[in-house]
């Protein structure tokens, strides 16, 4: 598992990708994949997501690990593609699953 980095404030305020993958280390399938992880990124980055939606794997922080990603999410820096796929990435690795707002009706 890809280690959880420490955010501070500022860096879900503004944006911070020093812990971004370079996209040549991403999975295939996130790049412009189908997964259930790119539509939670989707969902996210256009409409928002709770955290009750997410199932952490065991012996993760929920609150870090959402906290890494949302200083991600916030950067104006990388393209969008390469965001997409990188969040989609980690969040294939800290969580176990996602439900989406549709599923949880």
């Amino acid at each position: 598992m890809i280690p959880i980095p420490e955010m501070k404030n500022i860096d879900t305020a503004f944006g911070n990708i020093k812990h971004l993958p370079p996209m040549k280390d991403i999975p295939k399938e996130f790049i412009h994949g189908n997964t259930k992880w790119n539509k939670a990124q989707q969902d996210w980055f256009f409409k928002g997501i709770t955290t009750d939606q997410l199932v952490p794997k065991d012996g993760v922080d929920l609150n870090k690990a959402v906290k890494a990603l949302s200083a991600i999410q916030r950067s104006f820096e990388p393209s969008h593609e390469h965001k997409e796929a990188g969040v989609a990435y980690l969040m294939s690795e800290w969580f176990e699953d996602y439900i989406s707002k549709e599923e949880k009706k």
